[in-house]
């Protein structure tokens, strides 16, 4: 199979065509959504598309160097994914809400905070949630409860 063959050329246009396709759906994903999760599942199908491309090409010149950048690609994109779900699960226990406009204090102190003009007039106060110290503690184990219908007491007697 060399590349002048007409159906590899065909093979290639395939590849590209597919690729450009997710790269071009998850940029419309990533720029017209709010939702974290929506956008970071955006940008992986953007990472899809480009690994996609990088398979096609890889094929056409019939060497190993696309299926590599591949590989590298999708490792970048798991470690991105944990952290981006870390990420995630914080902020949500901070603000109850993945909408990216509730996080101002994010933003760089010399950018001014984004305000939507519909959310005005309908905005209600938002509660701030308290981090880990405010949790409850639990009792240690092997202490015994204070109330006496408990199955230690019965045990005791």
């Amino acid at each position: 199979m060399t590349p002048q063959d007409p159906f590899t050329f065909d093979l290639l246009a395939n590849y590209l065509l597919v690729g450009a396709a997710l790269m071009a759906l998850g940029m419309l994903g990533f720029l017209s959504r709010r939702n974290l999760i929506v956008m970071f599942l955006s940008a992986e199908m953007m990472l899809q598309g480009t690994a996609l491309t990088l398979v096609g090409f890889g094929r056409y010149h019939g060497n190993w160097t696309g299926q590599i950048f591949t590989i590298v690609i999708l490792t970048v994109a798991a470690c991105e994914a944990s952290v981006a779900l870390a990420l995630i699960l914080v902020l949500y226990k901070r603000r109850s809400s993945l909408d990216i406009t509730l996080w101002n204090e994010l933003r760089e102190p010399t950018q001014p905070a984004y305000v939507e003009p519909e959310a005005e007039q309908e905005a209600e106060p938002l509660v701030a949630v308290l981090g880990p110290e405010s949790y409850p503690h639990l009792t240690r184990a092997g202490l015994e409860p204070d109330h006496p219908s408990s199955p230690w007491t019965e045990r005791r007697e």
